[in-house]
């Protein structure tokens, strides 16, 4: 009898039910309905996700940082470490591309995920709920195009022609083949114009992109396309006027060193930088895209040994008797090359190079003798994972102090190594614009001009109280002088380019210069040509051919959308 009333029961209860088509109105688990993320709350929620693929989400492939694509093929780094691990990259630092390359791959897979990410926020704004202010509706439209035109920027440096897809068709079903036979500049320029003219001046937090960011990375834009003119009238502008997240005005800080620690995170320096903190739960939000970068074995990081600066960059920091750059290029001979430990054993003799340097060279080269931040007098081969590999020197910015270390400001990455820490990566800083504003300078302005915003910068790098010192004196013979006056436009381009090679290297920057002033070839067999005597194992034979400014289009693209669609780059 239980058991007949227990059915009878449950027959009635869904006969009641089963009147009422809400009985089948079951939300699903595990995902959103669009009336939620329409509201202010759901669509801010969709723009931090599209802001949280400027890390690369864990990809060392589209990373914010381009230590691979920028840095390593630029010539300021080798891989490093041992031959076999991540040997992905191997053909990368050798320039030997391939369209089947699961490397290169990613970089495209993840710079398509942001651009998904943020038509996916133009979309939804374009429902947004009555109740969200048109204001902020301009603002979060306005966020969104800078992402998507800085995911755009990045896959058209690696890849030129690339499907551009839109709010419009932003694929959320099936398989829409789009060409990629639409120029992306004018995409690009689009999008950040768009960001530049409703965006305010001062972000409402940290990370977020402000008005000065995209008229920066708009100007970036232009100098790409050689549009000297509409880059000068942008840099006079962000110079003159431009404000930090926190309403500071952009100024250099007052050493070089200040912008390798943690604390100094979004400094007045930073225009736009990728936001990093450790013990949130999730290594993804710590500077993630790094992690592999640190001492083998020992602090910090105690993993993995890559990114070992290139003997050819270390050379570029040698000063002549006046302190001023070896502009002739001749710092690679055999009298002015730097001294290096390389074949030496940690407990063998070696005395530093004693001959005059530029002082940015340790602040971001870690080389025997020389006090390596906190952690004391780096100690050669001990610290590097495979001299013969790499070369006997090390990385240091963006590596953690002893002190941050025991201020909670790292965390254990992957491997049970200490490798995750809270470093902000910098995608612009003010340094890098008063840099591209003198190249502007010199192409449509003042000669005088370019060589004020060059001196601001190196003036900085010749502050004595930033000297990296060894028991109360400068560790090395530091020589910094600024430049005299400019002699010819050709002279200021020289100097000028050599000096973002000397502020910038090591930041993702060197490769993607090249390229865009045609030094390429030239500029990266020269360092291939010198390291490759030092380094046979990684380098012999390798070489730059013209073709390698681009990277082929992943295979498997072309696989899936057919070869009518999607076009290969030329000799791929």
């Amino acid at each position: 009898m239980k058991k007949i009333t227990i059915v009878v029961l449950f027959l009635l209860l869904f006969a009641g039910y089963s009147c009422k088509e809400s009985f089948l109105d079951v939300a699903p688990t595990g995902s959103l309905a669009k009336a939620q993320l329409t509201t202010k709350a759901g669509l801010e929620g969709a723009l931090i996700a599209a802001y949280a693929q400027l890390s690369g989400l864990g990809s060392y492939a589209s990373g914010p940082s381009n230590w691979v694509w920028g840095s390593i093929r630029g010539g300021d780094a080798n891989k490093g470490t041992d031959p076999g691990d991540f040997s992905d990259i191997n053909p990368i630092q050798r320039f030997e591309y391939s369209p089947t390359l699961p490397f290169s791959g990613e970089v495209y897979q993840g710079h398509f995920e942001g651009v998904a990410r943020a038509n996916a926020v133009l979309a939804l704004l374009k429902e947004a709920a009555a109740s969200v202010k048109p204001e902020d509706i301009a603002r979060m439209e306005a966020e969104a195009k800078f992402l998507r035109a800085h995911f755009y920027f990045q896959l058209k440096r690696n890849f030129d022609m690339v499907p551009y897809v839109d709010e419009t068709n932003n694929v959320t079903n099936g398989i829409e083949k789009v060409k990629n036979d639409v120029d992306l500049w004018p995409k690009i320029e689009a999008d950040f114009k768009a960001a530049y003219d409703k965006l305010p001046e001062v972000a409402d937090a940290a990370g977020r992109a402000n008005k000065w960011a995209a008229a920066s990375y708009l100007a970036k834009v232009y100098m790409f396309e050689k549009k000297y003119t509409e880059a000068k009238a942008l840099f006079d502008l962000i110079i003159a006027n431009g404000k930090t997240a926190g309403g500071k005005k952009y100024a250099l800080l007052p050493k070089y060193s200040d912008l390798y620690v943690i604390a100094n995170d979004n400094n007045a320096e930073s225009i736009f930088s990728v936001q990093a903190t450790v013990k949130s739960g999730n290594g993804n939000n710590a500077n993630a895209d790094l992690q592999l970068n640190y001492i083998q074995g020992v602090d910090p990081g105690t993993c993995c040994g890559f990114f070992q600066p290139s003997f050819e960059f270390v050379n570029s920091f040698r000063t002549d008797a006046a302190g001023l750059p070896i502009l002739d290029g001749s710092y690679n001979d055999p009298a002015k090359a730097v001294k290096n430990d390389m074949g030496l054993k940690s407990d063998e003799a070696f005395t530093p190079d004693a001959g005059p340097l530029d002082p940015r060279l340790d602040h971001s080269v870690g080389r025997r003798g020389i006090p390596f931040k906190d952690w004391g007098v780096h100690t050669g081969a001990s610290m590097i994972r495979n001299q013969p590999n790499g070369g006997p020197y090390s990385p240091k910015k963006y590596l953690f102090s002893k002190a941050e270390k025991a201020a909670g400001m790292t965390e254990t990455g992957g491997w049970g190594h200490q490798t995750f820490n809270a470093y902000n990566v910098n995608i612009i800083r003010f340094a890098d614009v008063l840099l591209m504003a003198a190249e502007a300078e010199i192409e449509v302005g003042s000669l005088a001009k370019a060589l004020e915003y060059t001196n601001m910068v190196r003036g900085r790098a010749a502050n004595p109280n930033d000297f990296v010192t060894l028991d109360g004196k400068p560790a090395a013979n530091y020589k910094i002088a600024l430049y005299p006056a400019f002699a010819s436009k050709e002279a200021a381009r020289t100097a000028v380019r050599f000096e973002r090679r000397l502020e910038l290297g090591m930041e993702g920057y060197r490769f993607y210069d090249l390229v865009r002033w045609g030094e390429d070839v030239a500029a990266i067999n020269k360092y291939l040509t010198y390291d490759q005597v030092r380094l046979p194992g990684a380098l012999g034979g390798a070489k730059y051919q013209a073709k390698n400014a681009l990277l082929p289009l992943p295979q498997s693209q072309i696989d899936l959308v057919g070869r009518d669609i999607l076009k290969q780059n030329p000799n791929y």
